[in-house]
């Protein structure tokens, strides 16, 4: 399988770092050929400053993302939840990235619209420093509902699998490497 890892953390040497990492090794040791961005690491201006009427130059950090895109069976996100969403960086790189005529394309006589990344899987991984329950319950998975419908969904991609490791900031190191292991498996699937 072809997957494309995107970590959203601004920090690679973070604990989202260290997920992607592991997601990439036990995907590669199963065989699968992998592709990674790491936002922290690409230079492209995130913002649509005069929104999709008159977008910016495609940098080509974009560029690599939107053939990775392409070049996919599988996308999989890895991010902090940030206030009940996404860190501004990972937001700017979807706007930016899933630009329309790329990612969709609207319909000029109905209102819909063609999805240009159907037939692609994802696999969505959150961390949060809340409980996951709580996540659930007080914020409804805002975070996940946006991306799997409005964001992805939109796109054509269905998620297949989300998690979410919670309590981040409060895990000793053998809950890490417990819940490292748990997207180790998630990768080999």
């Amino acid at each position: 399988m072809r997957i494309f890892i995107l970590l959203g953390h601004p920090d690679a040497a973070s604990f989202n770092g260290r997920i992607a990492d592991a997601y990439e090794a036990a995907a590669r040791a199963a065989g699968h050929e992998v592709r990674r961005q790491d936002v922290g690491a690409l230079a492209f201006d995130p913002i649509l400053r005069r929104g999709h009427r008159d977008p910016p130059p495609v940098e080509p950090d974009v560029a690599a993302a939107q053939q990775a895109l392409m070049w996919c069976e599988r996308f999989v996100l890895v991010y902090p939840m940030w206030w009940g969403g996404m860190p501004a960086l990972l937001k700017g790189w979807i706007d930016r990235v899933l630009m329309p005529g790329f990612a969709f394309r609207y319909h000029d006589a109905d209102p819909w619209w063609d999805r240009h990344l159907a037939g692609r899987t994802a696999h969505i991984i959150s961390t949060c420093d809340c409980p996951v329950l709580y996540a659930r319950w007080r914020y409804r998975d805002c975070d996940f509902t946006g991306l799997r419908h409005a964001i992805l969904g939109f796109c054509g991609m269905r998620t297949a699998r989300t998690k979410r490791i919670g309590r981040v900031k409060f895990l000793d190191a053998a809950a890490r490497e417990g819940a490292l292991a748990g997207v180790a498996r998630m990768a080999r699937r």
